[in-house]
Parts: structure tokens; sequence; C-alpha cells
């Protein structure tokens, strides 16, 4: 049986989804590229990469750790 899936796991795919469901939104309703218009192009792309993955990183930290049973590697209980 597969172990549940880690609430740590879970914030960080939540608000990588969300913040780039966000991004999809806003660049949807400016129609345009006015959003990041000040910003050099060269910076745009990683900006818009690295922004989910921070948000990623930070709901993963944040998180509580889910505690586990351990699990012996030797004898697999």
């Amino acid at each position: 049986m597969a172990a549940p899936v880690e609430a740590k796991v879970k914030a960080a795919s939540a608000a990588t989804f969300l913040a780039g469901l966000a991004v999809a939104v806003l660049n949807a309703i400016t129609a345009d590229s006015s959003l990041l218009g000040p910003l050099p192009s060269w910076v745009q792309a990683p900006l818009l990469a690295l922004v989910p993955a921070a948000l990623a990183w930070l709901a993963g930290y944040r998180a509580r750790h889910t505690p586990r049973d351990h699990v012996d590697p030797i004898q697999g209980r």
C-alpha cells in the first residue's frame, strides 16, 4: 500500500499550481506584456520560472512535517 502524500508535498504542489494560475490569469487580463513591461526581456522569462518555484519552496518549507513510522531498510518493516 502506498504511503500517504506528505503535507509538505501537497503545500508545495498547491503553491506552484496557484502561482502558475495567477500568472496565466494576469497574462490573459493584460493580453500584452505590460505586466512585466518595465523589466528587460532577458529578466522576464527567468522571473516567470522562478516565482512559482520560490513559492513552492516557501510553502514546502513552512508546511508541517507528516510523521511516519520508521522503516528499517534491512528488515523492510
